[in-house]
């Protein structure tokens, strides 16, 4: 019996296959479909890349349940519809160098600041479930959706959970990196920390533990190493420019070693990609 299906959008680039090859490991540890989406001008276009994509997915995944849709319209925009009602949505990253690098891909982007529902963008080049550790990385103490979901995810794997709370600062501790405007401080949670009601609803997680002092956002990320997951809420702020992420979960995206599954927060609803 499948569950919820897993949303991929693929174009036949590498970064493209990198992200279909996470969604398919993604849709098999829920037992879900895979839906593979394409969107083109034309829609007699998408044929050989979505065939090129089941044919990959069915080597790796045998009897994994396929659809393949080609779509008319913006990437950003199909995904985030065809996505509205699925488990999770898989997404590649072409700008995959360092914050002072060039914005990343177009439909990564809208996507991070507009999905609806869970967010996955490849990021890192380690393969996927290599290290069994899931980290938590909360910007505010009530935010039990996306502690709720980190949970989940590390259970589906088998893995351990490592909670970090991470903060504006003002005044950051010193590190050894240029620091910016959008860098956070982050201190580790002891396990006692994490959302009880959250934690008591999967006793099969282990909470790593560790002391409560602070640490750099270089710390930070230097855990993104060594995990195969870092989940975070999606908090993004309107201007006259459109939305625009939070510095967290920005940071994550553009400097993570692992990839970065967003969930939306609390009251902050998802406005169309195209606007």
């Amino acid at each position: 019996m499948t569950t919820r299906h897993v949303v991929v959008g693929v174009d036949g680039s590498v970064i493209a296959v990198r992200a279909l090859d996470l969604a398919a490991d993604e849709a098999a540890l829920r037992a879900a479909t895979l839906e593979i989406v394409y969107a083109v001008p034309d829609r007699d276009e998408a044929g050989p890349v979505l065939a090129s994509a089941a044919s990959r997915v069915g080597h790796r995944h045998p009897g994994l349940p396929v659809m393949t849709v080609p779509a008319e319209g913006h990437s950003a925009a199909v995904l985030a519809e065809r996505g509205r009602n699925a488990a999770l949505t898989v997404v590649g990253c072409r700008s995959l160098g360092g914050f002072a690098s060039t914005v990343f891909g177009s439909v990564s982007r809208r996507l991070a600041a507009h999905a609806p529902g869970p967010l996955l963008v490849v990021r890192g080049d380690s393969p996927p479930h290599l290290h069994n550790e899931v980290l938590l990385v909360l910007d505010d103490e009530d935010d039990a959706d996306t502690a709720a979901l980190a949970f989940q995810e590390a259970e589906l794997r088998g893995a351990s959970l490592r909670v970090f709370r991470a903060s504006a600062d003002r005044h950051p501790v010193p590190v050894p990196v240029p620091r910016r405007r959008s860098e956070w401080t982050a201190s580790y949670l002891p396990a006692g920390d994490a959302p009880a009601e959250v934690g008591e609803r999967h006793p099969l997680v282990r909470v790593a533990s560790r002391d409560a002092a602070a640490a750099s956002t270089q710390t930070l990320l230097e855990a993104t190493r060594t995990a195969d997951l870092v989940v975070t809420a999606r908090r993004c702020k309107q201007s006259g420019h459109g939305r625009h992420l939070g510095s967290l979960a920005r940071t994550l995206l553009h400097r993570a070693h692992c990839p970065v599954l967003l969930v939306p927060a609390g009251q902050d609803g998802a406005a169309s990609p195209a606007s």
